[in-house]
């Protein structure tokens, strides 16, 4: 977090309410627990964002809220979700057809369109045909997500608004693409296990920028297609450490 005027006198929640804020969650491959675990202690707390923006996971679960899911919603839909759910092997650019995920996203989406959100959301795709990270906040809600979430060999990529699109989190892991420097934002940051993108600070990294207030819950179990057991233990871990976040002095914010 860089270049926030802090009053002691306040906590972290009384300063969110001062102003309208943005919500960014970050890509973190089944990390999408965690961040509906964040997502249920802002709503608990009743600080609802302005709108939303998020890659991969954050894609998801940003799709979710903005789309008219409350937070009992989310917490059922993923702790529910089984691999069974999304595992479609097909002969492509990666394991996966993507077909059940799109099916499921179907079954919980409340929203069709980015245009039918109670929020504006934006989510991060990579052009595969141009290399470059598109940001997408238009249009049929699906696929986009769909797209955002196509984690690179594990999901076929994604025909979406003339893109030939993979995770969004190649190149935006934080979801940040969609504002504009200084945007005020709350980041819900999941950190990186991947060895090669550690090594990358510039892609796996907490970015520095003004107006921005990061969250990086700690202790997560590590989860996967065929470690989902975990779940809830990521979610509950991720709800109390914005919790006790929100209820920190705003001085002792770093």
């Amino acid at each position: 977090m860089t270049s926030i005027g802090r009053d002691e006198t306040i906590t972290v929640g009384q300063w969110l309410r001062q102003e309208p804020f943005s919500l960014t969650l970050s890509a973190g491959f089944f990390g999408f627990f965690a961040h509906a675990g964040c997502v249920s202690a802002l709503e608990a707390n009743e600080l609802w964002p302005q709108a939303i923006s998020g890659s991969s996971a954050g894609a998801l679960v940003g799709a979710l809220w903005s789309s008219g899911l409350d937070r009992t919603d989310i917490r059922s839909a993923l702790v529910d979700l089984r691999k069974t759910d999304f595992w479609d092997p097909g002969l492509g650019l990666g394991l996966l057809k993507g077909e059940r995920f799109s099916e499921k996203l179907d079954a919980l989406l409340f929203a069709s369109t980015f245009e039918t959100c109670r929020w504006p959301l934006a989510v991060s795709v990579f052009d595969l045909k141009t290399l470059r990270t598109h940001v997408l906040s238009a249009g049929h809600l699906n696929p986009a997500v769909r797209a955002s979430c196509a984690y690179p060999g594990l999901f076929h990529p994604v025909s979406v608004n003339g893109l030939w699109a993979i995770d969004g989190g190649v190149l935006d892991r934080s979801g940040l693409a969609a504002f504009s420097p200084g945007t005020r934002i709350v980041y819900h940051h999941l950190p990186s296990r991947s060895r090669w993108r550690r090594r990358i600070k510039r892609l796996s990294g907490i970015p520095q920028q003004d107006n921005l207030l990061t969250i990086v819950p700690h202790g997560l179990p590590k989860l996967g297609p065929s470690r989902m057991t975990d779940g809830l233990l990521a979610y509950d871990t991720a709800r109390e450490h914005t919790l006790r976040m929100l209820d920190r002095p705003f001085r002792s914010v770093s």
